[in-house]
């Protein structure tokens, strides 16, 4: 299970899962197409894979349990 705290730090999202999607980074809250919601906006493509990657470091040392990530800022 993946928790998000979005980059505003205005909600807590349990993501079923994440893309980069331009400059931003989406998390898929449902089943539907229309179940995603922004979690971060960046400068640049390259920062949401960044950011993207992180989430995935994250979840691989965390293995079995519940994960939270917290959106960078920046």
């Amino acid at each position: 299970m993946l928790w998000v705290l979005t980059q505003d730090q205005k909600r807590l999202i349990n993501a079923r899962e994440v893309t980069a999607n331009g400059k931003k980074v989406e998390g898929v809250i449902g089943s539907g197409l229309l179940d995603s919601y922004v979690l971060g906006k960046y400068e640049s493509n390259d920062r949401a894979l960044e950011i993207l990657k992180e989430i995935l470091t994250k979840m691989e040392e965390n293995t079995g349990v519940s994960v939270t990530f917290s959106m960078p800022e920046k």
